[in-house]
């Protein structure tokens, strides 16, 4: 009984800290910090919950956009929060976008092949649904995070703003194209072969998911700049030689975990497509839409933003996008599949600590 509360629960919750806030914080700074950090994990699985209600009420691929864009907003909110908290850190922008695409190429996408494919040997997916999610993704990290430091302006240190502009009026022209194939032109293309085992929710579950999802993101957007602060204190003392990479994986890592559970449960369920289509769309949303929107807001409060990625990141991003078209080549994948990616994985939180 209790479990089938909580996502209701922790929205109110979470907003009801956020409000007292003012007055919880002189009393008790750090356990309101805890709490603080506690609700809006409890918050962002509340989300992604009742975006999974919303999302069986409406046809595919729409529903599985409904739960993209909630992960987004969330991501959002948190990391632009965190990049107006403090010191400018210029570089925590490319570091959340390398970590979302990083963890969904290599992490998500390893762990649901390997997973499926130990339980079901061998698992097909649509190569044409895949083709799109890949081809717009490598377009714009290589437009986006290797392209600037490759250009004129970029071997000084200092790329130019105007073209900083026209590559993020790219990537979002190239997501917002890729949303109308994906939801009106080709939406075959992007469905699995059996939707049959969804439950549809009835009316009254899905307003009730609507109004709560909302209740969910704000109560994550008022937590975020709290939380926020408490994550920037504790970093700065652990002495790492990268913070802005291990804060953007961290804070990653966190908005994800919903996600990943969700195409976890739906690659064992040997629905595959499914679980590709919501890891692929998410990080495809957070380069699409996240990255333009903290770029934008980074030039607003007039703050220095680097997107050129280091050296051994450039490696691991051709290297993770190469491998990903590799895996879908034929439409059939397996375990093997899977512990590729996982390696690349590892080796990638390996070198956010040890760069």
């Amino acid at each position: 009984m209790l479990r089938r509360l909580l996502p209701f629960l922790f929205p109110i919750a979470g907003l009801a800290l956020a409000f007292a806030w003012p007055v919880l914080y002189p009393l008790s700074g750090r356990t309101t910090e805890w709490a603080a950090s506690l609700l809006m994990m409890g918050t962002i699985f509340s989300a992604v919950s009742h975006a999974d209600t919303v999302s069986a009420r409406l046809p595919q691929p729409f529903g599985t956009l409904v739960l993209t864009f909630s992960v987004t907003l969330i991501e959002v909110s948190v990391l632009v929060s965190m990049m107006l908290n403090g010191e400018n850190n210029p570089t925590l922008p490319r570091e959340a976008v390398l970590s979302t695409v990083m963890f969904v190429l290599t992490g998500v996408v390893g762990l649901c092949l390997l997973l499926g494919g130990l339980r079901h040997r061998e698992q097909e997916v649509r190569q044409q649904g895949l083709s799109g999610f890949l081809s717009v993704i490598m377009a714009i990290s290589v437009l986006a995070l290797v392209l600037p430091h490759a250009t004129m302006a970029g071997e000084t240190g200092t790329p130019n703003p105007i073209d900083i502009a026209v590559i993020m009026v790219g990537v979002v022209l190239l997501y917002g194209s890729f949303l109308f194939m994906q939801t009106v032109r080709h939406r075959d293309h992007f469905l699995g072969w059996d939707e049959s085992e969804e439950r549809e929710a009835t009316r009254s579950e899905f307003w009730s998911a609507v109004a709560f999802l909302l209740l969910s993101l704000g109560g994550v957007v008022l937590l975020s700049n709290h939380v926020a602060e408490g994550v920037e204190r504790f970093m700065d003392r652990q002495g790492l030689s990268d913070p802005d990479a291990v804060v953007g994986a961290i804070v990653v890592a966190i908005l994800l975990l919903p996600e990943t559970i969700t195409a976890v449960r739906a690659a064992r369920r040997n629905r595959l497509q499914r679980a590709l289509n919501a890891a692929l769309g998410s990080a495809l949303a957070t380069i699409g839409l996240t990255m333009p929107v903290m770029v934008a807001v980074s030039y607003m409060v007039d703050r220095q933003v680097t997107l050129a990625l280091d050296p051994e990141d450039r490696v691991q991003l051709l290297l993770a996008l190469v491998l990903s078209i590799v895996s879908f080549g034929t439409g059939k994948t397996n375990a093997l599949t899977g512990l590729v990616h996982l390696v690349l994985f590892f080796v990638y939180v390996m070198t956010l600590f040890s760069p």
